[in-house]
């Protein structure tokens, strides 16, 4: 076995291969793929091979179209079969809101590239002519999927990879993993070591040891996942075709045809088991092609609806019954990318829906290793997007209802009821008791809106009963004043005399030079992608405060942690709570209680400062991001219950509100601010964006400088643009396509209804070229998109000035 490599893959499931194939065709050849019983042998083997192009995320769709357009043809490419069947793939939907998430869905189909169509009970008869369609409302066909056998595909790639110069090592476990001094990693195993440049976590069921290997608490757990195949039906055996994968939120499960018998697969809504939950959910190490005994009695509910579904299957035996263990991460998405804290170890496993995703996450992930970026937005599949607050406890308890609400729809508004109140300020009660209804982000409870006693969502796609809650919401921020908790910013302090070069030479835009400036930056990578985006405030010559979204701590915390002698960068999120007091009475409630000057003279917009306010020693920001005269008050997170109550006090006679994030979008949107992960993100430059203004180049040289100016010099294929569109009852979620007559002409990247301004708002890239006739297709609708050059509210900046 060789002694170095550049990569050394941890397992050989469909993930750890997929990953191995693109990297080899993206030209890194020194690839040595360890795995300790042979290829598929944890949980490829026996998985139902199922490859649907449905699903609700947009960029995960990405990921399942490239998928389903490699395995079709890795015959041809490797030589080797591959097992696929493109027979298609029917979701069914009993009710309107699923209709409408049918309609959403499609509509980003024309973007990603795969077909869809929304079908009536007829249409699906004619595809499948032994479903009941009682109770049908329509169904999302998708003719370019299918289902595809695991191990012959993932051997398939296997092949394609040795031929390209990839070395595949079988029964050779990996016993350990270190990082040597020299930032190198050795990986141990049975039959020696290897010294490599970057390693990758593909453990599959495994994955969580390996990463406890390096100190990392892999966010998965082992759920086991019943399907079983009847004997050969009568019907089958006389004719030619094939059915397509039928996907039944009624019965939990998909259903097909696998050769002349049928196969039924069930996610059970309540009951699931957690695999090998006798050790942890750990498996032994020596465990291979395991399976544990069926539990029909734990399935049987929903198996029952899926007979009266398909009653043919109901006249055939069971066969044989497959439990295998599959991971499941607490989001349900898969962890591709760098691991947090550790340079150039990633991680590439937790994929409950691991074959369908293989191939797409290997070649994007594949992308990011070699070239520092990949073309599609990776945000949803990033593991920083799990903190210290994914324990074991919370991983377990989100990732049972993950499994458990794998076929329910994900309504906008929804909200998981696991693993909740992990991180909260000292507000949530009191909030609660106020109406707060909370939404979580990177494990922060954070209020959405506040709705009176006994409320209840009407969760859908289109405006709902929250519609009125929102809009006084931000009226109050608009014509008088309101406060918010946003404590769940992600704050560093920078010091040292050595903060202002680290942080020159990590953001794109120039530093305050005076105390108490505020500047917003971005952090590019090395090809000028943004991939970060900054709050930074200079509160002495070698005193910084750093600021961004919440989502964004770990990845902020790695590009910080190039800081060298000179540089101490504190994370002090959970130190400071922040509370928004923000409308053109928020001086005349803050005022009478601090002795510091709040007039503009005293305390211009886009500043700090250090000053006491209701006895409370605290960091005045006089920013925001709704757009009107106010603060952003950091105070210290044990005494901000303290100064809420003493501003809400302060704010009664002047019409003080709560508000909730669902305003702040609204609020944003007017003032056509941008946000990070649907705006900006690591697919375009700030030349794309639009947001030359954060861009100085005369500062002279920082990270992405040089690809930026490039872009700049050789021209965009796409622009972002911000525009109205002529929506009725439902505006823009983001992955809408933007029309100019038949030809699709980009995306929305965002949206939202401007409540002071009557408008439905939204960010979309589109074709540099396409500036008028746009449209926007919203649940199926042709909408006008009239493109705007200006925020609709307050386009000079005048009320943040006042």
């Amino acid at each position: 076995m060789q002694s170095h490599a550049k990569v050394v893959i941890v397992g050989g499931g469909m993930m750890g291969v997929g990953l191995a194939y693109h990297l080899a065709e993206e030209g890194w050849k020194d690839v040595v793929l360890i795995e300790k019983g042979e290829l598929t042998s944890g949980s490829t083997w026996h998985a139902a091979g199922q490859c649907p192009s449905f699903i609700g995320n947009y960029n995960m769709a990405k990921i399942h179209h490239y998928s389903n357009t490699l395995y079709p043809r890795l015959e041809e490419i490797t030589g080797q079969p591959a097992g696929w069947h493109g027979c298609g793939g029917i979701r069914l939907a009993t009710t309107q809101q699923e209709v409408d998430w049918f309609n959403y869905v499609a509509g980003f189909s024309a973007n990603v590239g795969f077909h869809m169509e929304v079908i009536g009970p007829d249409r699906i008869k004619e595809l499948n002519p032994w479903l009941e369609t009682d109770g049908i409302l329509a169904g999302a066909w998708t003719n370019m999927d299918g289902h595809v056998d695991p191990s012959s595909a993932c051997n398939a790639m296997a092949a394609g990879a040795r031929q390209m110069g990839a070395t595949i090592i079988r029964r050779n476990r990996v016993t350990g993993i270190s990082q040597l001094p020299s930032g190198e990693w050795e990986v141990v195993t049975e039959h020696g070591s290897i010294t490599c440049e970057h390693v990758v976590n593909a453990g599959g069921c495994y994955a969580r040891e390996v990463g406890l290997w390096v100190g990392l608490d892999t966010p998965i757990t082992n759920m086991e996942h019943h399907y079983l195949v009847t004997e050969a039906l009568d019907a089958f055996k006389t004719w030619d075709g094939e059915l397509p994968v039928m996907r039944d939120p009624a019965t939990a499960g998909y259903y097909r045809q696998e050769q002349k018998s049928g196969l039924v697969g069930i996610y059970e809504h309540y009951g699931a088991r957690e695999a090998w939950d006798h050790r942890g959910g750990c498996p032994e190490w020596d465990s291979e092609n395991e399976l544990f005994e069926g539990d029909i009695d734990r399935i049987a509910p929903w198996l029952e609806q899926a007979f009266e579904r398909m009653p043919i299957f109901a006249e055939a035996g069971i066969k044989r019954i497959i439990n295998g263990a599959i991971p499941h991460t607490p989001d349900g998405n898969p962890l591709a990318g760098p691991a947090p804290g550790l340079r150039n170890f990633w991680q590439c496993c937790g994929s409950s829906i691991g074959i369908a995703q293989g191939a797409g996450v290997g070649k994007y992930l594949a992308q990011w290793m070699v070239h520092g970026d990949s073309e599609i937005n990776m945000a949803c599949v990033d593991p920083r997007r799990f903190g210290g607050f994914a324990d074991q406890a919370y991983t377990r308890a989100k990732s049972f209802e993950d499994y458990h609400e794998m076929f329910v729809t994900p309504l906008p508004g929804r909200e998981a009821a696991a693993g909740r109140k992990v991180r909260t300020t000292p507000l949530y009660e009191p909030l609660k008791a106020r109406g707060a209804v909370y939404s979580q982000v990177f494990g922060w409870e954070r209020p959405k809106y506040f709705a009176p006693e006994g409320f209840a969502e009407d969760l859908q796609f289109r405006r709902n009963n929250t519609f009125a809650i929102v809009a006084g919401e931000c009226r109050a921020v608009r014509e008088r004043v309101g406060i918010c908790d946003l404590s769940s910013f992600a704050k560093f302090d920078v010091t040292g005399p050595e903060a202002e070069a680290l942080l020159d030479r990590l953001t794109a835009n120039k530093l305050p030079k005076k105390q108490g400036g505020i500047t917003l930056t971005h952090v590019l990578s090395g090809n000028g992608r943004i991939i970060g985006e900054w709050t930074i405030t200079r509160l002495a010559d070698d005193r910084f405060y750093v600021l961004t979204g919440a989502g964004a701590e770990l990845q902020a915390r790695d590009h910080l942690s190039v800081a060298g002698n000179g540089v101490t960068v504190t994370n002090v999120t959970d130190d400071f709570g922040i509370l928004v007091v923000a409308g053109p009475k928020a001086r005349d409630v803050l005022q009478p209680l601090t002795g510091a000057d709040l007039s503009t003279p005293s305390f211009r917009w886009l500043s700090g400062q250090e000053i006491t306010i209701a006895g409370v020693a605290l960091r005045a920001l006089r920013v925001n991001y709704v757009g009107e005269l106010g603060w952003e008050l950091h105070a210290p997170m044990t005494r901000l219950a303290e100064l809420y109550a003493a501003v809400r006090e302060a704010g009664e006679p002047h019409g003080i509100s709560d508000f909730g994030v669902h305003a702040v979008n609204s609020l944003r949107m007017e003032k056509a601010y941008h946000g990070m992960n649907t705006e900006l993100t690591n697919e375009i430059t700030l030349i794309e964006a639009g947001s030359t203004r954060f861009y100085a180049p005369e500062k002279g040289e920082f990270q992405g400088r040089a690809a930026t100016e490039t872009v700049r010099q050789q021209g965009i294929a796409a622009k972002l643009v911000y525009g109205e569109a002529a929506a009725t009852d439902c505006d823009i979620y983001g992955g809408e396509p933007v029309m100019q007559g038949d030809r699709v002409v980009g995306v929305c990247t965002s949206g939202g209804y401007g409540h002071a301004t009557g408008k439905s708002l939204g960010f979309a890239y589109v074709d540099p070229a396409a500036a008028a006739g746009l449209e926007v297709v919203i649940l199926g609708e042709r909408k006008a998109f009239t493109l705007l050059d200006a925020p609709v509210w307050d386009p000079a900046n005048e009320r943040q000035k006042a």
